[in-house]
């Protein structure tokens, strides 16, 4: 039954809600419902194409408030097309409620039900969405963090102990200049990260001091762990 109505639809080429057919009178309306409900399956299928067809121009009214490009309304046409066959396949004659009613309520909710979906699907983080770059600036995906080995848990105690010594270094072999190109260079405690002209700038001297001044920092610091751990 979908097949038929969607082939119909495509086959004449509607493309707005004025190209569908008009909707049925009431008594023509009824009359296609009581044979729904007391006809030969030939019939049946007779009523269900009758009563399809002519409330595709409802299809096209309600998905043309969730329309936001051409193809997005064809597409939205064949989704409410399938709340319209649902709403006509459970509609109950005996209710005090027209068609039209219930059919709105059927296909507006498999229009937004579709949307829903679409949505969430775009929301999806897929395995191979880039999440960051390690330290030599090659791109991590998703999919290379669930692969990690676990980590290595001597080695962060290690590492603990290392960034403990580096501490008491930088405090104990620095001077205070030093101590503060190294901070702002390199973002410790409260600072931020710097560049070297920027630190330049904060101290009035020029770029080509504060290299200077890192790298003979830099320098005490190795030899400090060099030292300790000798």
């Amino acid at each position: 039954m979908l097949l038929t109505v969607l082939s119909v639809v495509l086959f004449c080429g509607f493309s707005h809600q004025h190209s569908f057919p008009k909707p049925l009178p009431q008594e023509e309306e009824q009359h296609w419902l009581q044979i729904l409900q007391t006809g030969s399956p030939q019939e049946q299928k007779e009523a269900k194409d009758q009563l399809i067809l002519h409330n595709l121009r409802l299809v096209a009214h309600i998905a043309k408030k969730y329309t936001t490009a051409q193809k997005d309304a064809e597409e939205l046409i064949s989704i409410g097309t399938v709340g319209l066959i649902k709403a006509i396949r459970t509609y109950d004659t005996e209710k005090k409620i027209r068609l039209a009613s219930y059919a709105s309520r059927c296909i507006e909710n498999e229009i937004l039900m579709h949307l829903r979906a679409l949505k969430k699907t775009q929301n999806e983080i897929s395995l191979y969405d880039p999440v960051g770059t390690d330290r030599d600036g090659n791109e991590i995906v998703m999919l290379d963090i669930i692969n990690m080995d676990p980590p290595d848990f001597a080695g962060e105690i290690d590492l603990a102990i290392q960034s403990e010594k580096m501490r008491k270094a930088i405090q104990t072999v620095l001077t205070p200049r030093e101590h503060f190109v190294i901070a702002l260079r390199y973002g410790l405690g409260t600072y931020d990260t710097y560049t070297q002209q920027e630190i330049a700038a904060k101290l009035g001297i020029s770029r080509s001091y504060v290299s200077r001044i890192e790298k003979k920092a830099l320098q005490k610091l190795c030899r400090a762990l060099s030292d300790h751990q000798g």
